[in-house]
């Protein structure tokens, strides 16, 4: 099977970049409209308009014109000041990278770690708020993506609101495949993109910031400006009427259009349903095969993206090498902390179905089987399937 080791893959399970859906890649396709035609002036307005009704903001969104690492350096550097306490919640790799960030516009940093197959509890951060009422700023990764886990942002805002501090949400890899919003955290930033669960390509962030957060980045002199990381720039961008800080993503801006319209005439709802399903199966499956997710338990266990532990004898990078090769399926490896010891199949956007967790559990088991793992694939399978019928 050597030949498929170079080829282009069959099927991409990673946690990201993920498959965009067919209809947004001929979107992409789209003419390449001069910025400053009024026809794509409009046309921008109106993308905007529609990830406002995604998100359910009460005012419009921010889209910057660069992957959402851009978002949430910018969220840093435009919020974070020298004088804020920020209090940074690391439950994984990208959660406690964000810390990194943070101490660079504040000398001031507190935080809350757990093991990296763990959640946040909402307890502690209220223990923290409660000892340290200097706090003014609280950031979260929701979906820490290298662990497969998922924060209680809900509760988390809540403690952080009623304690009057801004919080940063962290939501790349969870917006758009399970139900969570700005305002149901009570987030102050919250960085996302397209590139996740709508199934879209890198390219674009889109953030929803509150009323207190706008005057507070606005109040702060040493927030970017005239940057690539500046975020008041891009304040009234959204309008036909207004000038756009620098050139925009024209092609980005057609298929994040056609992502939008995607998700929202299917049904928020449903588009939550298949991916939690398509997660479900993957997860009992492993467990049938004798494997163990890396999550400490399912009630933490993310539905975009299952982390499969690596059995001791088995060499993480081998088993992906041997996924790809025999049957053309693409995993993603750990990050960090979490490299060599998970392999992570994403559940996003257009693999976000069941019949993709089938394909995962054959790849997977077949890859440990063919590398001196005995695992009963079948049994994985079957138990996969139960899941998927009995939603049927």
């Amino acid at each position: 099977m050597r030949y498929l080791e170079h080829a282009e893959p069959v099927i991409t399970l990673t946690a990201g970049p993920v498959n965009a859906y067919p209809g947004v890649l001929r979107g992409l396709g789209r003419t390449v409209l001069y910025d400053y035609d009024p026809a794509f002036q409009l046309f921008y307005e109106g993308v905007v308009d529609k990830a406002q009704k995604a998100m359910r903001l009460s005012n419009r969104p921010v889209i910057l014109h660069g992957e959402p690492v851009l978002g949430l350096e910018a969220a840093a550097a435009s919020l974070i000041t020298p004088d804020d306490v920020v209090l940074n919640l690391a439950s994984g790799v990208y959660g406690k990278g964000f810390g990194y960030w943070a101490k660079r516009y504040s000398p001031q940093l507190l935080e809350i770690e757990v093991p990296y197959n763990e959640a946040i509890d909402p307890q502690a951060v209220a223990a923290m708020l409660e000892a340290h009422p200097e706090i003014t700023i609280v950031s979260v990764c929701h979906h820490d993506t290298p662990s497969g886990t998922i924060n209680p942002i809900d509760a988390i805002g809540a403690l952080v609101s009623a304690h009057g501090a801004y919080l940063i949400v962290d939501a790349v890899s969870s917006f758009g495949g399970m139900k969570t919003h700005p305002e149901d955290c009570k987030a102050d930033i919250y960085v996302t993109g397209p590139n996740k669960c709508l199934g879209a390509p890198p390219g674009l962030t889109m953030m929803g910031v509150s009323e207190r957060a706008w005057a507070k980045m606005k109040a702060n002199p040493l927030a970017p400006r005239a940057s690539m990381l500046s975020i008041v720039d891009w304040e009234h961008a959204w309008s036909k009427d207004k000038p756009f800080p620098f050139t925009p993503s024209v092609a980005e801006m057609n298929g994040l259009d056609v992502a939008l319209d995607l998700y929202l005439n299917e049904g928020p709802a449903a588009v939550w349903a298949r991916h939690a399903l398509t997660a479900r199966a993957m997860r009992a499956g492993v467990a049938a095969m004798g494997l163990s997710i890396w999550a400490a338990s399912d009630n933490i266990a993310s539905p975009t993206t299952t982390a499969v532990r690596t059995p001791e004898d088995i060499d993480e990078k081998a088993l992906r090498q041997a996924a790809r090769a025999r049957y053309g399926v693409v995993f993603s490896s750990g990050r960090g902390e979490t490299l060599g010891k998970l392999t992570r199949i994403g559940h996003m956007g257009p693999t976000a179905q069941p019949i993709f967790a089938i394909a995962a559990l054959t790849a997977l088991g077949g890859a440990m089987n063919a590398l001196g793992q005995e695992l009963a694939v079948g049994k994985g399978i079957d138990a996969a399937l139960a899941i998927i019928d009995a939603d049927a």
